[in-house]
């Protein structure tokens, strides 16, 4: 073997234990996060709920930066975040519910959540805590990234580390709360030369930079919405000082869709500065359905006003829980949660079991 040839192999070589070093380097904090997975529930049908430690360093403006310009590109830049330098290809998902805020008669602010979609799916509880942003516990539906038994397998593993990114509804470390609902508008594509963002990367932008609502609010003013799935979406947020405020892109049958923040106790899927043009249990176009479950929400807090505890927050999400219909969309409550805003602990419910309640806290 001559010099030349065996100069050419160890460049070869050395360039390989480069690129195995960086791969390393870039998957060691992943196979920690993927380490982390843990099974909290054990139903017979398999949808679970889980739990897992986001131990990489991510940037939300580096997926943002990527460029969004439809459901793909929206994909491809997670991908390009969670599990860079892997070939790895997801189609885009369809993903689609009640939400309301109260306080306590201790002064602690709820914010109430029922996440309803007729595709029934694993639930992972999120816990990020960015080098730039806020700590945050989050709720991503498995189903929508096809690893509904996340620990199965490696393929299901690897799609469980985007989960920072496909998350629906959430608190962070200064006690803000969001949490995503589908209306029945078309999808919201705004074009004003700001940077796009979609719809559950607006909640991880939410989670890691608003310290209140009113920042949150401004945050989204910021961007770009595109309403990603083929469905368009309002957004519920309230903080600590119980500031609950719906983020709609307003008006709904016009071309500019301008944000509007609209102070309000509850919302479920319908737009809420058209809510006396909506009648309850019944389609009101563009303009949303889901009254019915709004009133009873307002009925239980009207109920119990004066002496609110975190039972009536129970009672609010019962009175709006729905069980399986295949022919609606925003039907089958797939999860059931009470934000604390204040001790920043959360409780969540799995399909309507009721009596099984896992409890958890941010700190922990």
């Amino acid at each position: 073997m001559n010099k030349a040839i065996k100069r050419g192999l160890l460049i070869l070589a050395a360039a390989v234990a480069i690129v195995g070093v960086a791969f390393l380097g870039l998957y060691f904090t992943r196979i920690q996060t993927i380490g982390s997975i843990e099974r909290l529930t054990d139903y017979e049908d398999g949808y679970n709920l889980y739990r897992m430690d986001i131990k990489y360093d991510y940037s939300i403006d580096d997926v943002i930066e990527y460029g969004i310009a439809d459901d793909q590109t929206m994909i491809d830049a997670i991908l390009k975040e969670a599990l860079p330098l892997l070939p790895v290809k997801v189609k885009a998902p369809n993903f689609g519910c009640t939400a309301f805020t109260l306080t306590d008669t201790d002064g602690d602010v709820h914010m109430g959540r029922n996440y309803d979609f007729r595709n029934d799916t694993s639930a992972m509880l999120v816990y990020c805590s960015p080098k730039d942003g806020y700590k945050s516990l989050a709720v991503a539906a498995l189903d929508n990234v096809s690893a509904n038994v996340p620990d199965e397998n490696m393929k299901k593993k690897l799609a469980s580390l985007s989960a920072p990114f496909i998350c629906l509804d959430g608190m962070n470390e200064k006690g803000v709360s969001i949490a995503v609902l589908t209306v029945d508008s078309e999808p919201v594509r705004q074009h004003t030369g700001k940077p796009v963002i979609s719809t559950t990367l607006a909640i991880r932008l939410v989670l890691d930079r608003a310290a209140t609502t009113e920042e949150a609010v401004e945050l989204l003013r910021g961007y770009d919405m595109y309403a990603s799935s083929g469905r368009d979406y309002h957004f519920y947020i309230t903080d600590a000082s119980g500031d609950g405020r719906v983020v709609e892109y307003y008006d709904c049958d016009s071309e500019t869709r301008e944000l509007v923040a609209t102070p309000t106790e509850a919302v479920t899927n319908f737009f809420i500065r058209y809510k006396e043009q909506v009648l309850p249990n019944q389609k009101n176009g563009i303009y949303g359905h889901g009254k019915e479950r709004y009133d009873a929400v307002l009925e239980v807090l009207e109920a119990e006003k004066g002496n609110y505890t975190n039972d009536t927050v129970w009672n609010a999400i019962k009175s709006a829980a729905q069980d399986p219909n295949p022919d609606e969309i925003t039907s089958n409550t797939q999860w059931s949660v009470s934000y604390n805003n204040t001790e920043l602990t959360a409780e969540i419910v799995l399909h309507r079991n009721w009596e099984d309640v896992t409890r958890y806290a941010l700190e922990k």
